[in-house]
């Protein structure tokens, strides 16, 4: 009997080998794991965004409208439990999606403002501010870019065939994606260059 059992098990180890079981679950963990990559990233820019306000508003309290929608975008990202789960839920995935394209909208409107004092983008811990954000920004293309080739591939594996039959037999199903409803503002949002421009030669 138990030899039979043994011959059972590696007979059923065999077949979701084969089945693209074990391909499944590995690309499903690599997915979480990058998306985990892609929340601390956003969440890094998040928390920049109390220190750039309070910067920004010590060279120029008169944009207030510019300031206010900064603070509001990162109120609603924040107010996102961007868990595992958002990956099996596309409405509850695009929310987040569109919570963190306004934050990037609204961040861009901030730099834009920010042109117009001098003062402000010579000021030290500005500088800095904005060196670490523009590092995090790079930081969130990488983590993106490697979650969307993640997901792609996955996506890819559970709609081929055999193992779009284990998918359906476990209930695996599709994992939304990033995407680019405005390709032009999101690839030049926001653009992070404060270097003082070189003071005219006489």
């Amino acid at each position: 009997m138990r030899k039979i059992l043994t011959v059972l098990a590696a007979l059923a180890s065999l077949s979701l080998t084969n089945c693209g079981y074990n391909a499944i679950q590995s690309e499903d963990e690599q997915i979480k794991a990058n998306w985990s990559e892609v929340v601390n990233q956003y969440q890094r820019r998040a928390d920049l965004v109390p220190n750039l306000v309070n910067s920004v508003k010590g060279f120029a309290q008169q944009e207030k409208d510019v300031l206010l929608g900064v603070t509001n975008a990162r109120a609603k990202v924040g107010s996102i439990q961007a868990t595992p789960e958002v990956l099996n839920d596309p409405a509850a995935f695009q929310k987040f999606q569109a919570a963190q394209g306004e934050l990037s909208s609204a961040l861009s409107r901030l730099l834009v403002v920010t042109e117009n004092y001098p003062q402000l983008k010579s000021d030290a811990l500005f500088k800095d501010l904005m060196s670490q954000l523009e590092g995090t920004e790079n930081r969130i293309t990488v983590a993106r870019n490697r979650y969307i080739k993640a997901v792609q591939e996955y996506n890819v594996t559970i709609r081929s065939f055999p193992t779009n039959l284990t998918a359906m037999a476990f209930g695996y199903k599709e994992k939304p994606n990033f995407t680019v409803e405005n390709e032009k503002e999101i690839s030049t949002a926001p653009k992070v260059d404060f270097n003082p421009a070189p003071a005219p030669s006489k």
